[in-house]
């Protein structure tokens, strides 16, 4: 099987600034593909790579051939700063864009996938809030019915329950056969959404395979949250644990479930008072940690 996407040994500088350091990928069809990495690691790049938008150093190849030879009505594009014209109605927008393409689905059934219904389709889009302006857009991306879909913070701003909404339509497009490559600063969007995740570094991929094989990889142990001051961190001293204080926390490293009444016995004969305690399984935000030396950033909640 062809893949849908391929990057080889993807090289680009601008100026004295390295943006892409010898990138290679190859995303199948029909896979989510989740790209994340700090501000400035290359992402953006990448995808105008992809996208043909920006000429770089090494190969790349959509549906097996040039970016900018591929029929523009298999691409869907969804960037994170896009802004449709404010005078028209949700339902004149996703009409205006399905007229570009030779064929292209029907505009009411498109903004239905994405919650964009009765009176709420006739509004002006300057008019919708935010989160619904983002549906909107997304359903700009679909109308096409794109076999490789590019998404670039696709839920910023929308509701938890329209959130999941649009997970579960991605999810439905991916087992149609869509291919999807995802950026998002929602970690929660990343791991529910992505059949693998690369981890973009200073221009390069730290690591890349199926969200339980990095957390397996570069996780770490499951810890126990104190919430306390960290002035108390001396007196759990001689705990046969490693316990430091991040962030309002004492976190103690490697408790398992039978281990927390014992943690939490020791905490208390040394004096250590505290607000409340969480017991936290490693996930893919402990895999930005470890691979990056940065807390991953949320936006857009």
């Amino acid at each position: 099987m062809t893949a849908a996407l391929v990057a080889e040994d993807v090289r680009k500088s601008y100026g004295d600034v390295t943006a892409l350091d010898g990138v290679s990928l190859a995303i199948e069809p029909g896979e989510v593909f989740g790209l994340v990495g700090p501000n400035g690691a290359g992402k953006t790049t990448l995808v105008r790579a992809l996208t043909g938008t920006t000429e770089v150093d090494g190969e790349v190849s959509v549906l097996g051939s040039a970016p900018t030879a591929v029929e523009k009505s298999k691409i869907g594009l969804l960037p994170q700063s896009f802004s449709p014209a404010g005078r028209l109605t949700a339902r004149e927008l996703i009409r205006q864009y399905a007229g570009l393409y030779d064929s292209a689905r029907d505009p009411d059934a498109v903004l239905a996938d994405v919650g964009i219904e009765g009176d709420t389709a006739e509004q002006w889009y300057e008019t919708l809030s935010g989160g619904q302006q983002r549906r909107v857009c997304v359903a700009i991306a679909l109308v096409n019915d794109p076999d490789v879909l590019f998404l670039d913070e696709p839920t910023t701003g929308i509701d938890p329950a329209g959130r999941r909404a649009l997970w579960e339509l991605l999810e439905g497009l991916s087992s149609g056969g869509t291919t999807v490559l995802l950026t998002s600063h929602s970690m929660a969007e990343v791991e529910r959404l992505s059949d693998r995740v690369g981890f973009l570094c200073d221009g390069r991929l730290a690591a890349r395979g199926p969200p339980h094989e990095l957390v397996a990889t570069h996780g770490g142990e499951s810890r126990l949250l104190f919430e306390t001051d960290a002035a108390a961190a001396p007196a759990t001293a001689d705990l046969d644990y490693d316990v430091s204080a991040r962030n309002g926390h004492l976190v103690v490293e490697g408790v398992g479930p039978r281990d927390i009444g014992d943690v939490v016995a020791a905490f208390e004969s040394r004096g250590v008072d505290f607000e409340s305690l969480t017991w936290k399984q490693p996930d893919l935000e402990d895999v930005y940690l470890e691979l990056t030396g940065e807390s991953f950033e949320v936006m857009g909640e």
